[in-house]
């Protein structure tokens, strides 16, 4: 009897492990709309805020690529603005990244001020990255390990700078070849040069051009844009839906725009798991 039982046991589990991944399956795909998924996922009192929330959340939940901008989004900092600091430039600098968030000048001015404020050196960056490295904003990780683990493509599409935004994707197991971001150029000595001006991410309407882009040499049906800043919300269209992002830096003139308007992550967790 004591042997029988073993046998018997493994199948009565097995058969309650498939039993229940069925379930899963079924129950997610019952849950196509955005009103079904958030009555069958968010709490009764929970409160959403946004222009078009259940077209956001079943965009999200359809999403082949999924963009995130990296400021204040994907990191709990402006990059640039942690760069000027340690070079001590920090408050003129960040009076024209709050400028060029809120869509009160034109991107490429803002960049191009800024820039010619610090003229970082390529050792002065490497530098500040080792003393003041970028902290994740807490539960992008797991959204967008989420996203990876049912096969949709994350990008990270920032006015920021790939050097400084290269070590994030890395933590992220995001593929470097997903960065749509700035370059900074320096001479054979490492010194400031400038910046490469055919960045699409460099000029004002740049997220869209490069959403465009991304769309453009992978076929994507569904895209949706994360991100906090006025430059993210020029994105939709091409991405069928905006969400932006508060959970560091809650930017009006973001929220007013927003398809969807999340101040926590998990939020978006739990769509991703419905899908």
């Amino acid at each position: 009897m004591f042997i029988a039982k073993a046998p018997i046991s493994i199948i009565s589990s097995n058969y309650r492990g498939a039993s229940m991944r069925s379930f899963n399956r079924f129950s997610r795909a019952m849950f196509s709309t955005g009103a079904e998924i958030r009555a069958a996922y968010f709490d009764p009192s929970h409160e959403f805020e946004g222009l078009a929330v259940d077209a956001a959340i079943e965009a999200l939940k359809n999403a082949d690529a999924v963009c995130f901008d990296v400021d204040s989004t994907v990191i709990q900092e402006e990059g640039i603005d942690v760069l000027a600091d340690s070079l001590g430039k920090g408050k003129a600098v960040a009076e024209w990244t709050a400028k060029a968030m809120n869509g009160g000048v034109t991107f490429q001015e803002a960049l191009a001020a800024r820039l010619s404020l610090i003229e970082p050196s390529r050792s002065a960056i490497e530098d500040c990255l080792k003393n003041n490295p970028l902290q994740l904003t807490p539960g992008v990780d797991e959204v967008i390990s989420e996203l990876q683990n049912r096969g949709t493509a994350v990008y990270l599409v920032s006015g920021g700078f790939r050097i400084m935004i290269e070590p994030v994707a890395d933590i992220l197991s995001v593929p470097i070849k997903n960065i749509y971001a700035n370059h900074i150029l320096f001479d054979d000595d490492g010194n400031y040069a400038g910046f490469d001006e055919n960045e699409p991410t460099s000029r004002s309407k740049g997220k869209p051009k490069a959403l465009e882009m991304i769309k453009g040499e992978n076929g994507y049906e569904t895209m949706v844009m994360v991100g906090d800043g006025a430059t993210d919300a020029e994105a939709k269209p091409p991405a069928k839906a905006f969400i932006g992002f508060g959970g560091v830096q809650a930017r009006e003139p973001v929220r007013e725009k927003a398809c969807w308007f999340v101040r926590d992550f998990q939020d978006m967790v739990k769509v991703i798991k419905a899908a």
